[in-house]
């Protein structure tokens, strides 16, 4: 009999439709004191990796700098039925040339982008850094896989 974790877990077609669905992931970084400092960020599935920007002063960047490591969770559900995730333990690169980040966020949350909202990338640009999120580690659950047994 399969294991209650090999019953959740998404294959990486499902990991792949889930991370177009959602829209936000919460990102955990290590803070300055050694705590977990956790935000919410846009982001854009590019093949196995996750790309989003934030501002380069921001503590998240600040965190990343100092350790380019972090841990993503994306979720969806309210009952435990209804729950699904995928948490990616990554490697994260930063880019100081930030604007492609931002067309692809922008082209993502906002549709076609017209010369308004290029304009506001290119603005926004200056100010940020483009993160690139590699996977080292993934977990998931679909819990809706259990069909109502637990």
């Amino acid at each position: 009999m399969a294991s209650r974790r090999d019953q959740i877990r998404m294959s990486d077609g499902e990991v792949r439709t889930f991370l177009e669905e959602q829209l936000v992931m919460t990102v955990a970084t290590i803070g300055p004191s050694g705590r977990p400092h956790l935000m919410p960020l846009w982001y854009v599935p590019d093949g196995s990796t996750l790309i989003g920007w934030t501002y380069a002063k921001s503590q998240k960047a600040k965190n990343l700098e100092r350790d380019p490591r972090a841990t993503v969770q994306v979720e969806d559900g309210v009952q435990y039925a209804e729950l699904r995730g995928v948490m990616m333990e990554c490697d994260v690169t930063l880019d100081r040339d930030a604007k492609p980040y931002g067309v692809r966020l922008f082209g993502r949350y906002a549709g076609e982008l017209d010369q308004d909202v290029e304009t506001l990338v290119e603005q926004q640009a200056a100010k940020r850094v483009g993160l690139r999120f590699t996977p080292t580690r993934t977990v998931t659950w679909d819990h809706s896989k259990l069909g109502g047994v637990y």
